[in-house]
């Protein structure tokens, strides 16, 4: 019996070595970048997509996911167009990867721009924001219920700011406005940031910015949140002022605004013309960057919702996201015929 079993197992063996040498080569000619990577920024130098660019290429030499280099180049021009636009035209390299939000397939809506969301490849969205209802500290709105019963009435008096025109600010003013049957005044500025300075000196009645955007007026006692265009409140419990926290906020649904949810993702994509293997490869590197310590402590201390779409579960989030909005840039004169 002895001799027949080492028989069988050094046949066994024999043949599991064949085979597992057969299959070194596939795993060995598996793609990866061959040279440095770029990773273009469809924003400019510190804006929040910036910020996201430079956080995965840290994540990325700290960690040691590539085996080249990472440069970041900023192409913010047209709100983005300019990298989306280069993207297209480096169609089939694979050494390419730019940084966006949903301005990727918005911005061919509104504007001729000489290339279409669908000349890229998605890669990921590694991540949302939400947007919040803020007004100034000693506002009459108690709440977002009170706000929005005022709209019908004080249209025009209660104008809301937010950053850039015909952008998610202005797509969201458009939506509240449909859903309480008025014309709202959106006043558009360079950032976030300047449209949170505003409303804190009173210029405004109220503001649609992310978290981040109002996070030093909240603390300063300058502006409040009313509400967040989201299905569920916010799952961040640490307290952000003395009395409240993220999580405190109720969501404008609750609040009887009528839209359940709006979110911006961020998002990654290649350029047109690559293969499916180049893509998965970026597809797991953008995984493992968001599973690093410093990603996830980003994404809290940016308050964004947690969130990773790839593949068609990405392509059906960008086809309900663009579909949502096309009524509305008809009816405001925006589609691009």
């Amino acid at each position: 019996m002895r001799t027949a079993y080492a028989r069988y197992a050094s046949s066994f063996l024999a043949g599991c070595t064949l085979l597992c040498a057969s299959a070194l080569p596939a795993l060995a000619d598996a793609w990866k970048p061959g040279k440095n990577v770029e990773i273009v920024v469809a924003g400019g130098p510190g804006g929040g997509t910036d910020q996201l660019a430079r956080l995965i290429q840290s994540a990325i030499s700290q960690h040691d996911l590539l085996d080249v280099s990472t440069v970041v180049l900023n192409k913010g021009g047209g709100n983005g167009a300019e990298a989306f636009l280069e993207m297209k035209l480096a169609e089939g390299d694979a050494h390419k990867i730019v940084i966006g939000t949903n301005n990727v397939y918005l911005l061919p809506l509104v504007a001729r721009l000489g290339y279409q969301w669908t000349d890229l490849t998605p890669v990921a969205a590694v991540a949302e924001d939400d947007f919040i209802l803020w007004t100034y500290q000693d506002s009459p709105w108690a709440d977002a219920a009170a706000f929005y019963n005022d709209l019908p009435k004080s249209a025009a008096k209660m104008r809301i700011g937010g950053s850039q025109s015909k952008d998610v600010d202005q797509t969201l003013t458009l939506l509240l406005g449909q859903q309480a049957g008025a014309k709202l005044t959106y006043i558009p500025f360079k950032s976030g940031s300047e449209a949170s300075t505003q409303l804190a000196g009173k210029h405004i009645a109220a503001n649609l910015n992310n978290p981040a955007e109002s996070l030093s007026q909240w603390r300063g006692g300058q502006v409040r949140p009313l509400c967040v265009f989201s299905r569920e409140r916010m799952i961040y419990t640490g307290k952000v002022t003395a009395e409240q926290s993220w999580a405190d906020i109720p969501t404008c649904h609750e609040q009887g605004l009528g839209i359940d949810q709006y979110r911006f993702p961020r998002t990654v994509f290649l350029p047109g013309g690559v293969s499916d293997e180049q893509r998965d490869f970026y597809v797991e590197l953008m995984r493992k960057v968001s599973q690093t310590p410093e990603f996830q402590a980003y994404v809290e201390r940016s308050a964004l919702a947690p969130t990773f779409l790839e593949g068609q579960e990405l392509v059906a989030y960008i086809e309900r996201d663009r579909q949502r909005v096309i009524p509305l840039f008809k009816d405001a004169g925006w589609l691009r015929q």
